[in-house]
Order: C-alpha cells, then sequence, then structure tokens
C-alpha cells in the first residue's frame, strides 16, 4: 500500500517495508530550504518507530541530481542581513545529519546526478549509499567563499591519503568510482537499475536489494592521481600545497594548482585549517560541532556574499575575494573562525556524552 504524505518540497511515501523520501525542488536542484529539513527529520522520526518501515530510501525528484546543498541564494540574502536565519539551518540541517549518521535503520541514499553540499549531508552519512554513472559528488564550498561543512570534513579527512584535502580544496566533482574509493559512497549500480532497485527494496531488505543490482563501476581517476595528490596536499600551508602543484610537471596537478588561485583566499585556509583539525576528533558529532563554528564565522566574512553573487546571482565568475591573495590572509583571520559564534556552540558532542553512545548502525 502506498501512503502519500509530507509537503510540496519533500514527498514522503510508504511502499511495501519501504519509506520514501523524495526531494522535490527539481527546477533548483532540490536544493536544501530550512522546512525541507525539518520534513526530512519528521519522516525519519515517524518512521524509526514504525514497525511496518524497514528501510528508509532518500532520493531526488526530476533528472538532473539528488540535490544540489543548500539554497544559497537564501544564504546570500540572510548573510547581507545578519545570518541569523542561516544560523538555525544549519542548527537543524547539521543535527540531521548526525541523526543519518546512527539511524538505526538502513538508510539508503540514491547519489544519481548531482550531489554536493547539502546533498552529501543527506546522503554520505547514510548507512547504504548507491552511486550511478550519472553521479558527480562534490563539496564545492570554497569556490563561494565557504568551508565544507554537514560534516564534509569527517568524510574528507578520512579519505585515503590526501585525497580528501584535495577535493575539499578544488571543491572537484568524483564519479562513482572515486566516490566509493572515497568513502563517500558504497555501491555503483547503473542508473537503468534504479527503478528495479527500487522495486526490491519495498520487498527485500536493503543490503539484498542492493546486491542484486551492484555492478562494478567505470575506472575512475584519483588512484593514478595520487602520486602527485599526497605529496602535493601534504604540505602544512595552502601556498606549499600550490607551489608544488605547479611544480610536479602533470598538467593534471597545474589544473589543480590553477583552480584552487580562483578559489577565495579565506576559504582555502579556513579549510585546510578545518581539515586537518577534524582528523584529531573522534566522533562525527564533534566535526559537526566544529564545522558550525567555521560556518558561522563564514557569515561575518566578504567573501561568502561575494562569491555567492558571483556564482549565482549575478553569475558573472568573477569574484572579487577580501584578501585576494593567499599571504595576505593571515594565521589570526583564520583561527577566528574556530570561536564560538554569538548565539551558542551547536552542543551535539555533549548531547550524545549526555545520552551515551548506543553503538554503531547495523545497515543491514
Amino acid at each position: 500500500m502506498i501512503v502519500p504524505t509530507g509537503t510540496a518540497d519533500v514527498l514522503l511515501r510508504t511502499e511495501g517495508r519501504a519509506g520514501f523520501i523524495t526531494l522535490n525542488r527539481p527546477r533548483a536542484l532540490n536544493a536544501l530550504t530550512h522546512p525541507m529539513v525539518l520534513a526530512v527529520d519528521a519522516a525519519l522520526t515517524a518512521w524509526e518507530h514504525d514497525p511496518a518501515v524497514h528501510t528508509v530510501v532518500i532520493e531526488g525528484a526530476g533528472e538532473r541530481g539528488l540535490c544540489a546543498g543548500g539554497d544559497i541564494r537564501a544564504i546570500h540574502d540572510d548573510a547581507r542581513a545578519g545570518g541569523t536565519a542561516s544560523e538555525a539551518f544549519w542548527r537543524d540541517e547539521y543535527r540531521l545529519n548526525a541523526r543519518i549518521a546512527r539511524y538505526p535503520k538502513p538508510y539508503v541514499a540514491l547519489m544519481d546526478g548531482i550531489v554536493m553540499g547539502g546533498g552529501v549531508g543527506v546522503s554520505a552519512h547514510g548507512s547504504v549509499r548507491v552511486v550511478t554513472e550519472r553521479s558527480r559528488v562534490a563539496m564545492p564550498e570554497t569556490g563561494i567563499g565557504f568551508v565544507p561543512d554537514i560534516g564534509g570534513t569527517h568524510l574528507l579527512g578520512r579519505a585515503p591519503g590526501e585525497l580528501g584535502t584535495h577535493l575539499a580544496l578544488t571543491g572537484g566533482p568524483v564519479g562513482a568510482a572515486d566516490a566509493i574509493l572515497t568513502g563517500l559512497a558504497d555501491h555503483y549500480v547503473p542508473s537503468a537499475e534504479l527503478p528495479a532497485l527500487i522495486d526490491d527494496l519495498t520487498r527485500l531488505p536493503a543490503r539484498e536489494a542492493v546486491a542484486r543490482h551492484a555492478a562494478t563501476a567505470p575506472p575512475g581517476v584519483l588512484t593514478e592521481q595520487r602520486e602527485w595528490i599526497d605529496p602535493c596536499y601534504r604540505a602544512e600551508t595552502v601556498e606549499t600545497v600550490v607551489e608544488r602543484l605547479f611544480d610536479t610537471g602533470a598538467p593534471a596537478a597545474k589544473e589543480a594548482a590553477t583552480t584552487l588561485l580562483t578559489r577565495s583566499p579565506s576559504a582555502l585556509k579556513a579549510t585546510l585549517a578545518t581539515l586537518r583539525r577534524s582528523r584529531s576528533l573522534a566522533t562525527l558529532e564533534e566535526v559537526l560541532d566544529l564545522e558550525f563554528r567555521v560556518s558561522c564565522a563564514a557569515l561575518a566574512t566578504p567573501d561568502l556574499v561575494e562569491g555567492i553573487r558571483a556564482q549565482v546571482v549575478d553569475k558573472d565568475r568573477n569574484p572579487r575575494w577580501t584578501p585576494a591573495t593567499l599571504p595576505e590572509v593571515t594565521e589570526e583571520a583564520v583561527a577566528r573562525h574556530f570561536t564560538a559564534p554569538a548565539g551558542g556552540d551547536l552542543g551535539l558532542a555533549a548531547a550524545r556524552r549526555a545520552v551515551g553512545d548506543q553503538g554503531p548502525r547495523t545497515g543491514a
């Protein structure tokens, strides 16, 4: 029996043993708004205690992808007005990311097409993550003067070698094989098989259903590129990373260096510092607490508004960063990203300690 509920932007239905969440803003590439985050969280609450729902599936409406991230036009307007709405949005979004990571039932993310920023947050923390030949997974925040959030530095910080540093700083997208290699996904299923997979998820345990359709992903590029990625991105500063990339002589490394020089210098340095700090933290909740500080600090910087203006509002693709160069970004400016926001810390790690660790999900 199919029981549809939800709101216009988040469609919910139960069918067989599965509950389906469909992000439904296809014209905006299913970009997340605050009400959408609350609607997804409410569905997870209802289905967590519903014995008829054994598996939760999240998908995106339309043909272009699961989710392009948060609604950055709204963040742009709010940052210009003081940033209070964005801070409230992130509090609930990051709590949702942590909840997805510890959800007690299989949470299947169909990461078909574009999956970026906040879209990674509602998918890559799930227990069963499926990519296709159409998948383009990225954390592109440095291109808009922001820093990877939604637990992105937790995920990328645990990728093999320095692959996560490369993806975090450049913001470049990866396909299916490289998403699996870097720990952003688990299984490859050809996009033509998704309807059959969805049908099987209504009848079978999640991992059994996925196993019926999983295949070997087309080859990626990152494994071969590790010969220059690892030594270059192991550097202590972004300036040295750029120098090493240019010095390798590899065309792809030079392309990465050129890309870095188009990104916000402040965001690049804050991203590297956040990524290095997140590696020393034991839990996703601790990383989300850290990222919340960094995100709130970014609201007070000129680069976030300018980056969104250049990429999304005016679309001139010519951001004027402040400061304009890497050497101009001081250690003091980077350190300010890690101070507690005026509205108070997120407090996810403390909340988890208060209730105790209930152990990992089974994902079965």
